[in-house]
């Protein structure tokens, strides 16, 4: 499991093949996310579980429950053992969300606010800053070092958050296909600038940016993908999926930014180059709809998630 990034192709992506399966889960995994600099991966699923894997060895490395709260949106803090997790239970409560110590398994920290579920979670590449966007339609800015929370959006429907790899700008994500950036230091003074995915007005289930910053990737909850100049907010390309029921699917990039892969709601996988804007591989997982997906950002590896958690990476045989 150790295939570090090389150039990619469409021949590696194409060759992508499972490498590792771990089905001992008790639900839908909710979300996954892997660590800047560590080989690591952490997983949060409908069965309160919150796990760590070691990415290199293809290896469970600790598991923890968290029946008191559950364990829905997660992410990794700058340090390998600490991360971020979003309530699903006694959200109303105001404990919606954790900052977690998973060495000895310790909440370090509530963030109360949030009225309802935590639907996407980001954490700042380059402090200690991160972002929530919730279903009581606000958007709160907050660092790790202090329980109030620093900033709040208030917004229309349903939002989506991320940073760029620089932590410089944000981008919100809403009803009706607009997404609003903003200056990360100074996101008082409202966004620099606006876009608009014309032809789309359904809610934006996930945002991301490319490594290079010069994409935004957008996946909307009737299934379509979208790639968009970070720039000038025109549209690149676009791929419609199956869709499926109450699942939104999660699309990522490349760290090259050249190629998006996502899941689908009849449960395949499908890969596209963006600069020929050709689908150039599809899998059929046969473990039903993806309900995460990332890739790693050092290796040749991604990693999908539906009641299964599977790792992805070169089959040497089959790419050229």
């Amino acid at each position: 499991m150790t295939a570090t990034l090389s150039q990619l192709d469409d021949g590696i992506v194409r060759g992508m093949a499972i490498g590792a399966v771990f089905t001992d889960y008790a639900g839908k995994i909710s979300c996954l996310d892997f660590h800047r600099k560590e080989d690591l991966l952490v997983t949060s699923s409908e069965d309160d579980s919150i796990r760590l894997y070691n990415t290199t060895s293809a290896a469970l490395s600790k598991t923890t429950y968290h029946k008191k709260h559950g364990a829905d949106r997660v992410s990794f803090t700058h340090h390998p053992s600490s991360i971020l997790c979003s309530s699903r239970y006694n959200v109303e409560s105001g404990e919606s969300l954790r900052y977690l110590s998973l060495y000895d398994n310790r909440c370090l920290r509530y963030f109360k606010g949030h009225k309802d579920r935590v639907v996407s979670l980001c954490m700042s590449p380059v402090n200690d800053s991160f972002m929530s966007g919730s279903l009581d339609h606000s958007v709160r800015i907050w660092d790790l070092r202090v329980n109030a929370c620093q900033g709040i959006l208030r917004l229309r429907g349903r939002p989506s958050v991320a940073y760029d790899q620089q932590g410089l700008v944000f981008a919100v994500a809403m009803e009706g296909g607009a997404i609003k950036l903003f200056d990360s230091r100074s996101y008082d003074k409202g966004p620099f600038d606006t876009f608009l995915v014309g032809g789309d007005t359904a809610e934006v289930s996930d945002i991301k940016f490319s490594n290079d910053g010069k994409s935004v990737l957008l996946t909307t909850t009737n299934n379509h993908i979208y790639v968009l100049d970070a720039y000038g907010g025109e549209k690149k390309c676009g791929f419609s999926l199956e869709p499926s029921r109450n699942i939104a699917t999660e699309a990522a990039f490349t760290p090259d930014g050249q190629y998006v892969i996502s899941g689908s709601g009849d449960g395949t996988l499908h890969a596209w180059n963006i600069n020929t804007v050709q689908e150039i591989a599809c899998w059929n997982t046969h473990i039903g709809p993806i309900t995460a997906l990332k890739w790693a950002p050092r290796r040749a590896m991604f990693a999908t998630a539906s009641t299964a958690l599977t790792f992805w990476i070169p089959n040497e045989s089959s790419s050229s």
